[in-house]
C-alpha cells in the first residue's frame, strides 16, 4: 500500500487514534491511513478476511465515536485530501477524507461555495451522507441535496459509482443514510457564488433569554433564505451565561446588513462582533465554542414550532448547568431545506422550523454522569414539543433499536433493503446502524 499502517507501537498511533470526542477512548488492532483508493480496498480486505470491526474516520467528529473502534481496522482516509474544482461547471470533487476548512478554502478561491459544516474540521464525508446542515442551507439546500456523485468501495471490494443515473438506490441511501454502505472515496458537489458574507456573533444577557428567543423565532419566520442562523443559550469567555445569535447572510452586504439589523438591536447586546467577512471567516466562529477533546454527550429533536413551554424548558434548563462549555442551541431550517422533496433522499423532517441540540461539554471525567443525566433530561423534557425523531449525527448514544425513528417506517424499509443489497454482513455497522433487511 502507499499509505501507513500502525499498529499501537507505532510512534504515530497514539495520536491517530484520537477523535473530536474526549471521552472517546478506544484502540483498533491496526490503524490505516489511506492514500487511495486502493488502499481502501487492501485495507477492507485484509479486515473483512480476518471477521475483524471496521471503523471509517474522516474528520473524526462522530459524538458517538463511530470513527475509532476497538481491537479493529479503523481506515484512517485524512491523507486522502485533496480537492478539484471546475469553476466553468461550478463543481468540486473532493476526496474522502477533506474536511470543510480545506474544501471551502478550495472552492472560495474562485468566489464558489456548498452548503457545509459549522466546523472547519469537520469531514465532508460524515457530514455529507447524514443530510449536512450549515448556514447555506436554507438558500442551497443541505449539504447532500448538493452531491451530484460519489465514489463507493463496498464491503465485497468493489468501487461503485452513484449517482441519478448510476445505482440510483444507493445514491439515494447514501444521500441521509450514513455511513451504512461502504467507504466513500470521493464526492462530487455542485458549487453556488459565494461572496463576502455579512453576519458573525452577537449576544444578549442571558435574563432576557425568553423574550430574544421569542422575537427571534418571529425575526427568522419573515427573513429571506439566503440568512442563515442560529441561536444558543451558552456562557462567554468571562463566565458569564448569555443569549448567542449567529448569523450568514449570503448576498450583497449592503442588504445583508440591513437584513441583519432587527436581529442586533433586539436587546443592548454584551458583545457585537457582526460584520461583512470572507465565508471561510464565519464558518471559523463555531470552533470557539467547540474546542477538540473536551467530553462530549449530545441529544436532538426537531420542533415543528418554538412554544412558549419549549423556551420556559430550554431557559430553566440551561440555568442549573454548571458547564461552562455545555450549550442549547437552536438550529433554524426552512427555505430550501423544505423545498425540496421528501422522496428525493433519506433525510426526514425536512418541513421542521428548528433542531434544538443540547451539547454537553465538559473536561473531568468524574463529571460524566451528571453531565450526560443532564442532556438526557433535557431531551426527554422537550419531547411533548418535538415532532419526532432525531438527527443521527447530533445523538451520543449508539442504538440500533432507535434508528427507525431518525428515518420513518417506509425510508427505513427502502434503506434497509439498500443495506441488504450492498452490505448484507453489515460489516459497516460502526454508524447509527441500519440493518440488512430483504424487501
Amino acid at each position: 500500500m502507499r499509505g501507513q499502517a500502525l499498529s499501537p507501537a507505532a510512534p504515530d498511533y497514539e495520536a491517530a487514534r484520537k477523535v473530536f470526542n474526549g471521552m472517546i477512548d478506544r484502540r483498533p488492532a491496526l490503524i490505516v491511513r489511506c492514500a487511495g483508493v486502493a488502499d481502501v480496498m487492501r485495507a477492507l480486505e485484509f479486515g473483512v478476511g480476518k471477521s475483524l470491526p471496521i471503523s471509517i474516520r474522516c474528520g473524526g467528529h462522530s459524538v458517538a465515536g463511530f470513527s475509532v473502534c476497538e481491537g479493529g481496522v479503523m481506515l484512517d482516509l485524512t491523507p486522502m485530501s485533496s480537492v478539484y474544482v471546475d469553476p466553468a461547471a461550478k463543481t468540486a470533487r473532493a476526496e474522502g477524507g477533506v474536511n470543510w476548512g480545506q474544501f471551502d478554502l478550495e472552492t472560495q478561491a474562485f468566489g464558489l461555495a456548498t452548503t457545509g459544516g459549522l466546523v472547519r474540521s469537520t469531514g465532508i464525508a460524515g457530514l455529507t451522507l447524514s443530510g449536512g446542515h450549515g448556514f447555506l442551507m436554507r438558500k442551497f439546500g443541505l449539504a447532500c441535496d448538493n452531491l451530484v456523485s460519489a465514489n463507493i468501495v463496498t464491503a465485497d471490494g468493489r468501487l461503485l459509482k452513484a449517482s441519478a443515473t448510476e445505482n440510483p438506490d444507493l445514491f439515494w441511501s447514501l444521500r441521509g443514510g450514513g455511513g451504512n454502505f461502504g467507504v466513500v472515496t470521493s464526492f462530487e458537489f455542485r458549487l453556488h457564488e459565494v461572496g463576502p458574507v455579512t453576519g458573525g456573533v452577537v449576544a444578549f444577557p442571558f435574563e432576557q433569554a425568553p423574550q430574544l428567543l421569542r422575537f427571534y423565532d418571529e425575526f427568522i419566520g419573515s427573513a429571506p433564505d439566503e440568512l442563515g442562523t442560529l441561536a444558543a443559550l451558552a456562557t462567554l469567555p468571562n463566565g458569564v451565561k448569555a443569549v448567542v445569535n449567529l448569523a450568514c447572510y449570503c448576498g450583497p452586504p449592503e442588504t445583508g446588513t440591513r437584513i441583519i439589523a432587527p436581529l442586533r438591536a433586539a436587546a443592548t447586546p454584551l458583545m457585537d462582533q457582526m460584520q461583512t467577512m470572507p465565508y471561510t471567516a464565519v464558518q471559523s466562529i463555531v470552533e470557539n465554542f467547540n474546542p477538540r477533546g473536551m467530553r462530549n454527550f449530545w441529544k436532538m429533536v426537531y420542533l415543528k414550532e418554538l412554544t412558549d413551554e419549549a423556551i420556559e424548558i430550554m431557559t430553566s434548563h440551561y440555568a442549573r448547568n454548571t458547564a461552562p462549555m455545555t450549550h442549547i442551541v437552536l438550529y433554524t431550517f426552512g427555505g430550501a431545506v423544505s423545498r425540496v422533496p421528501d422522496a428525493d433522499s433519506a433525510v426526514t423532517y425536512r418541513d421542521a422550523r428548528h433542531a434544538v441540540i443540547a451539547i454537553g461539554m465538559w473536561d473531568n471525567p468524574e463529571d460524566d454522569a451528571a453531565q450526560i443525566g443532564w442532556v438526557r433530561e433535557f431531551a426527554r423534557a422537550m419531547q411533548p414539543y418535538a415532532y419526532g425523531g432525531f438527527y443521527p449525527n447530533y445523538d451520543g448514544d449508539a442504538a440500533p433499536e432507535r434508528v427507525e425513528l431518525a428515518f420513518g417506517p417506509e425510508k427505513y424499509a427502502r434503506l434497509a433493503a439498500a443495506k441488504q443489497k450492498y452490505d448484507p454482513s453489515n460489516v459497516f455497522r460502526l454508524n447509527q446502524n441500519i440493518l440488512p433487511r430483504a424487501n
